[in-house]
């Protein structure tokens, strides 16, 4: 093993033999021998090896190895130097090594040595790309799960501050067709992560690229295989899943598909869903994921179908009056519930469908079920003015911190549920029904628009689909993310008024 007094003494050989360096190979192999000495030693080899290591091609394995050598080394001070000089070994046909070794390095428990690694990707990321992209998901694919986490959040974070002529349309294409094999088999939080990861790159942003997203989504959601309602890893991996994909729909990329699947398969089931999180109100989340679809809508081939089923689900949340004795009292019956934040959900689904069927109501029902619809509209509206009344008599003259109470924040949020309701129920009761009212749904912000301007399509909170379960081995050691609650899970919509 070398000494100190050997190191420096090769160094120096090296070091002045210029354009000649090439020619000192005895020189360069006691360097690399420096790794088995001691601390000094190794600090020294640390900064030697890679100093000369371009001059030296056919001791390239020899040299990689010894820096990662000192890369695990025991002392930490050693590692910091080691891990930081790795970049200058990220030459040709070694980079992906590199950017290999490099990823496996992100499981450090050390902050400032995961800070290093952090920077020596980035840094071979402007050398080569997708040579770094290549090591990046050959760990995403193969390595520990520890590693895989890591990588993967690096890409979710660091890629979006790399230059444009880094990222290049080429890059993004590499990007792209590996995260799809990732998708193959994916936790929930990971892919997350990968919808965060594609939808930030710029060739994505197209409306084909937009598609491209969507039908990444369908297919982890499972679209094609039946609904089971009781199994919650298939209700979570479901309503995650859309969650994904409701920011990307516009009017030029169509939630239809998305719709179809809920008014055919969960809709019929929503009473007997069963919730993956618990205190989630399942049966309000699923509508509000439908009516914020419903907005997005193309051509849709089962169109009639869908309005039946939308039509069925809102009856069984708008009740009949009560039957009424001889003296013009109660008879005895209790008065319905009217849960506001369902029928507000259903309702909007309804008139947005409803406007590419315009005739439904009058030619596609019969009268008697029509007749059946008005009573039950005229029921719940009068419900609904009572409580508009109480609400508003409630908040009357209050401002400022007077309403970021919590019991008057629910109160704001229920008079937003009903006068919706309201101006929906209006526009049913038009002879024949009109669709053009437009309201903001009452958990979404209210956006101002400009004259001239459409509305432009609001953003949703991000929930994590549950981990998908093809058939096959899959990476069942690793846990399920479950989302904390949000907008989507919140029981400030949530009302049940008595009458």
């Amino acid at each position: 093993m070398p000494t100190v007094e050997e190191l420096y003494r090769n160094y120096g050989i090296l070091a002045d033999a210029t354009e000649q360096v090439g020619q000192h190979k005895d020189a360069y192999q006691v360097i690399l021998d420096g790794v088995k000495g001691g601390t000094k030693e190794k600090r020294l080899a640390a900064q030697f090896i890679p100093k000369f290591f371009k001059h030296f091609p056919e001791l390239a394995d020899s040299a990689i190895n010894a820096q990662l050598d000192l890369c695990e080394d025991e002392d930490v001070s050693i590692r910091r130097q080691a891990i930081k000089e790795l970049p200058q070994f990220a030459t040709g046909e070694n980079l992906p090594r590199v950017a290999d070794i490099l990823t496996q390095l992100l499981q450090t428990d050390d902050s400032a040595e995961f800070n290093l690694v952090n920077n020596a990707l980035l840094s071979i990321f402007k050398m080569d790309a997708k040579g770094t992209l290549g090591g990046l998901f050959s760990q995403i694919l193969q390595g520990e799960d520890i590693v895989r986490e890591r990588a993967i959040k690096f890409l979710s974070t660091k890629l979006k501050t790399l230059p444009d002529e880094v990222l290049t349309k080429e890059v993004e294409e590499l990007i792209l067709t590996e995260s799809k094999k990732v998708l193959e088999d994916v936790t929930g939080e990971e892919f997350v992560l990968f919808m965060k990861i594609l939808s930030g790159l710029k060739s994505l942003q197209t409306v084909s690229g937009r598609q491209q997203l969507v039908e990444l989504v369908a297919e982890q959601a499972d679209l094609e295989q039946t609904f089971n309602p009781s199994d919650p890893d298939c209700v979570d991996r479901l309503l995650q899943c859309t969650r994904q994909a409701v920011p990307l729909f516009s009017k030029n990329v169509h939630s239809t598909r998305f719709v179809t699947y809920f008014c055919e398969q969960v809709l019929p089931n929503l009473s007997s869903l069963t919730t993956p999180v618990e205190g989630l109100d399942i049966q309000l989340e699923v509508l509000k994921l439908l009516a914020e679809m419903s907005s997005f809508c193309g051509d849709m081939e089962k169109l009639e179908t869908n309005l039946r089923k939308l039509f069925d689900k809102l009856l069984e949340y708008m009740p009949l009056p009560p039957e009424e004795a001889e003296n013009g009292e109660n008879a005895g019956n209790e008065e319905p519930k009217l849960q506001f934040s369902y029928v507000e959900c259903l309702l909007y689904s309804f008139h947005q469908l409803g406007r590419k069927l315009p005739d439904f109501l009058t030619a596609k029902l019969n009268a008697e079920k029509l007749k059946d619809f008005k009573i039950r509209l005229q029921y719940f509206a009068r419900g609904l003015q009572v409580y508009i009344r109480q609400l508003r008599l409630a908040l009357q003259g209050k401002t400022g911190e007077a309403l970021k109470t919590e019991e008057n924040k629910i109160k704001v949020v229920a008079l937003k549920i009903t006068n919706n309701i309201n101006v929906l129920i209006k526009d049913l009761f038009h002879i024949p029904p009109s669709y053009k009212s437009t309201v903001t749904l009452s958990w979404k912000p209210v956006q101002k628009v400009e004259i001239g301007q459409r509305r432009a399509s609001e953003d949703t909170t991000s929930g994590s689909p549950p981990k998908k379960s093809p058939a096959g081995p899959k990476r069942d050691a690793r846990q399920i993310y479950n989302p904390p609650s949000g907008k989507y899970s919140s029981n400030l919509g949530n009302f049940n008024y008595e009458n």
